[in-house]
């Protein structure tokens, strides 16, 4: 961790401050924000499976602890952070790990939670051109202070992948903080479904990474993975953490339990099985994305016509989504299609042959 993150910690233990997690399980409850008694009361029409409160008041306990030590385990990370979803977290770490007179490197196509997070630093921060590894190294020669580079593993409106070890690569040589949003890729790639910088190799040379649970996972919030130190003082300073009703430890559970299901490989190969399919069988209508992406982009370039294959698909009950300004550039509009384990050859089918006659 940065010297100036460590002083931060230092100052507030000298003062008594030092926040830390806890656990009241068998106290009298005068703490919780449970005002009804819904959350622990087994003969409400309600489950048992509030939370009560933000982890720093009444929302932690021991279990939460194992299980965040458990997906620590899991992904191979020192520690592990559980936060309500990927926006809550990639707001709290930019909003509040880069300091005055650090820096911040980000890709021009990283996700809106990350500039959200960006805009509440007091951190100069830059964009550098999409995968671009010759650009980023321009911008780490000039970087000052505690470098912080943000990238997404596998890019949701793209659907294309991040250079991952070229950019690691940089960040060593250049002492920068590497910051990789896996919200895409996890669960889909690596072994077990640890993410795209475990299948690379790379964990070790990764500051932090962030695992959301949404996606591949069909659950919910996500998990950032980091030193211990980095989890210290999140819980310390970060305020999307801090003032947050926690999940219930119950969809903690669920998702390290789903995280680590066996049952998940099957179902990664036969994603990979029918993207190959896609791919092979798309041939003709070009597509920007990584062939082993589960998101594949059609880029269009036109408001109507993409708006007008989007709405024929649909009516012949094809599932496919338009994109259009701002969520990326004008000119730049594109049909974005995920592929899924549950779909089958004659889904893909259909979907091709529509896509061909509209063409």
């Amino acid at each position: 961790m940065d010297a100036k993150l460590h002083k931060k910690l230092s100052e507030r233990q000298e003062k008594g401050t030092l926040r830390s997690l806890s656990s009241f399980e068998g106290f009298t409850d005068f703490f919780s924000n449970d005002y009804l008694g819904v959350a622990r009361n087994n003969s409400s029409h309600l489950p048992a499976a509030g939370s009560t409160g933000s982890r720093l008041l009444s929302g932690n306990s021991e279990k939460y602890k194992v299980v965040e030590q458990k997906l620590a385990s899991f992904f191979e990370s020192e520690a592990a952070l559980h936060f309500n979803s990927g926006y809550d977290a990639n707001l709290g770490i930019f909003g509040t790990l880069p300091q005055k007179g650090d820096t911040i490197l980000y890709d021009e196509l990283i996700h809106a939670s990350v500039r959200d997070g960006v805009r509440l630093s007091w951190a100069k921060s830059f964009s550098f051109r999409h995968n671009d590894v010759n650009h980023l190294e321009e911008r780490l020669k000039k970087a000052e202070g505690a470098v912080y580079v943000a990238v997404e593993s596998l890019y949701s409106m793209d659907g294309d992948i991040a250079p991952l070890r070229e950019i690691a690569a940089l960040c060593e040589r250049y002492d920068a903080y590497l910051i990789v949003d896996e919200a895409h890729s996890g669960g889909v790639f690596g072994d077990k479904g640890k993410g795209l910088c475990h299948e690379l190799g790379i964990t070790a040379k990764v500051f932090l990474r962030l695992v959301t649970f949404g996606k591949a996972y069909g659950s919910h919030g996500a998990v950032v993975l980091c030193s211990t130190d980095t989890q210290q003082f999140l819980v310390n300073f970060c305020r999307s953490f801090i003032y947050s009703t926690s999940l219930p430890v119950s969809v903690l559970e669920q998702n390290y339990n789903v995280a680590t299901d066996f049952s998940l490989e099957k179902a990664r190969r036969q994603l990979q099985t029918l993207l190959m399919e896609f791919r092979q069988r798309i041939e003709g209508i070009r597509t920007i994305s990584d062939p082993k992406s589960p998101i594949q982009i059609i880029e269009l370039g036109d408001v109507k016509k993409t708006k007008t294959i989007a709405e024929e698909l649909q009516a012949q009950k094809i599932a496919v989504k338009p994109i259009f300004s701002p969520t990326v550039p004008e000119g730049k509009e594109r049909l974005r299609i995920c592929l899924h384990a549950f779909n089958t050859s004659a889904e893909i089918d259909q979907l091709i042959q529509t896509l061909t006659s509209l063409r």
